[in-house]
């Protein structure tokens, strides 16, 4: 667009060059002149270099702020210079009155259409002045009409062309404006995604990334843009590396790849989309964008799913596979007892023979409760809801966990509720069954010594690693620690799965059973491996009731 202020410039500096001209011809023709010649040129000279210094000081002090009465004010002061001009130099006969359309056409430029006309309009009459009622004789009627005809063609001519150009000025604006709202708009978008997006040229070198592709991949690519980056990719995620170079060399598409970011110490999987981007330098050339994201809270959840679809499957064979088993067990050592009594009486009766009876009893004491603990993994769903304080629950749960006889006199067993916890609803019989068991299990997996910490306190997804999609809303969690030697790198795909233990005369349905528990209240059992022991988590989803007030604390 025109910018007047530009524009002001050269007026200014057209008006001291006529001025000072001016006063130069005075000089020379000082003493042949006549008086009044002398006198308006001198006066012409000091009222342009007032003026222009005067407007010069004003637009200063006011910067940016001039309207159309300033300009309109410098164009006046420009009609009554050029007007002194053409009358000391000849009125209708001066070669100076071609002045008058610079005049006209700066006025065009400053002001608006209008405002064009109306500087035009006051050239012709100052003209029309100036030869009719201040010069002597009869004015030439036709050359001052031509005269004024040609102001008016130039007034109209300009005011035409700087209408269009201001209207195509307007137009390039507001598109320039557009597109740099469209790049802001793009910019925030590609700033706030949480997925990485990474774009390469043909030679593998940095164009783009946004932040989250520095985030997930754990450091600033910032400091990259323009250098390769396909060798620090291949060190940090190979796999993303090698998708990307193989998108920009070979111009094909990648969708739903998967891959592994090396970051700190562990792998976190990433889902991987490639694409082809077209023209990313200016000689037309070709690259590939990726677009990747942290996917282990998808792989966790489905990992959840699958785990509780097969526990599920297992439970109902349980359920049948138990009462078909347990009747038969019952009977046959009801028989062996009696046996047992009768060869008791008898004087006669071998040891090896009381011995065989009294391995029968003690087997199918061992079945009895193996199938107690199977229809317990069976039938663990909610049978009575009600308004539960779970760091007391889990107070009371650890307390009898740590009375155990499995438990040795060096184990140590802390429990810590945060306080104010909000209550939720649930089967206190089943909740209390799982935490038992956690702490039981820790206890046994520590032998001579150790420490078992339990903590009830809220749950945040984001920090901890649990799927957000797997439960929603406000979360507690009851996690057990313990500084153990772990679980067993063999074991830790299988925990939940029905007799799988480490345990020396295990049934391994201890955790099959917390499983099947939490899982009845829309919850989740999350295992942690720790660098010195393990920790297991109960996270539930919390309903609200009323708030608890005890801070429970205590050692066994």
């Amino acid at each position: 667009m025109l910018d007047p202020s530009r524009m002001l410039r050269w007026v200014w500096l057209g008006r001291a060059v006529l001025a000072c001209a001016i006063l130069v011809a005075a000089v020379f023709v000082w003493n042949e002149a006549d008086p009044t010649s002398t006198l308006i040129a001198t006066l012409t000279f000091a009222g342009a270099i007032l003026g222009t210094g005067l407007s010069v000081m004003y637009r200063g002090m006011e910067g940016q702020t001039v309207g159309q009465t300033f300009y309109a004010v410098q164009c006046l002061l420009d009609l009554l210079l050029v007007t002194a001009v053409v009358h000391i130099t000849g009125g209708w006969s001066s070669q100076f009155a071609a002045l008058y359309i610079l005049v006209i056409a700066s006025g065009a430029l400053l002001l608006s259409f209008r405002g064009g006309l109306a500087v035009a309009a006051g050239a012709c009459l100052l003209y029309i002045i100036d030869i009719v009622w201040l010069r002597p004789g009869t004015p030439p009627y036709l050359g001052m009409a031509v005269q004024v005809g040609v102001f008016a063609v130039v007034a109209a001519g300009s005011g035409f062309v700087v209408l269009r150009l201001r209207q195509a000025g307007m137009g390039r604006e507001a598109l320039a404006a557009q597109l740099i709202k469209v790049q802001l708009e793009a910019a925030d978008i590609l700033r706030t995604i949480r997925s990485g997006i990474l774009t390469i040229d043909g030679r593998g070198f940095l164009l783009y990334a946004n932040p989250a592709a520095s985030e997930l991949l754990g450091f600033d690519l910032r400091g990259h843009t323009g250098l390769p980056v396909l060798p620090l990719l291949m060190r940090v995620a190979p796999r993303l590396a090698e998708l990307l170079e193989q998108s920009a060399r070979d111009h094909v598409r990648t969708t739903r790849a998967e891959g592994v970011i090396f970051r700190d110490g562990e792998e976190i999987e990433i889902g991987v989309t490639t694409t082809v981007a077209e023209a990313v330098r200016a000689d037309g050339s070709t690259g590939a964008t990726a677009i990747f994201q942290d996917i282990s809270d998808s792989k966790r959840l489905q990992a959840l799913h699958v785990r509780a679809e097969r526990l599920q499957a297992v439970a109902e064979l349980s359920a049948s596979l138990a009462h078909e088993i347990r009747n038969p067990l019952a009977s046959i050592r009801s028989a062996t007892e009696q046996l047992a009594r009768r060869r008791s009486l008898q004087v006669d009766a071998d040891d090896d023979e009381r011995i065989l009876h009294g391995l029968v009893v003690r087997e199918a004491d061992r079945l009895s409760r193996l199938l107690a603990d199977f229809l317990d993994f069976a039938r663990a769903r909610v049978t009575r809801m009600e308004t539960l304080d779970l760091g007391a629950l889990a107070h009371t749960a650890a307390m009898l966990a740590a009375s155990h006889p499995d438990r040795a006199p060096g184990v140590q067993v802390t429990v810590d509720a945060v306080p104010d916890l909000p209550r939720t609803h649930g089967d206190e019989d089943l909740l209390h069954r799982a935490v038992f068991n956690l702490v039981l299990n820790a206890i046994q997996a520590l032998g001579n010594e150790g420490h078992v910490f339990v903590e009830v306190d809220r749950y945040h997804p984001a920090s901890h690693g649990v799927p957000t999609t797997a439960i929603t809303g406000d979360l507690i969690a009851i996690s057990v620690t313990d500084d153990g030697p772990g679980i067993p790198p063999e074991l830790r795909d299988r925990l939940f799965e029905p007799f799988v233990t480490s345990k020396t005369g295990g049934s391994g349905l201890g955790l099959p059973v917390v499983h099947r528990a939490v899982e009845a209240h829309r919850g989740v059992v999350l295992v942690d491996a720790l660098p010195q022991g393990t920790r297991f988590s109960i996270v539930l989803p919390l309903s609200v009731a009323s708030t608890s007030s005890s801070h429970l604390g205590a050692a066994a």
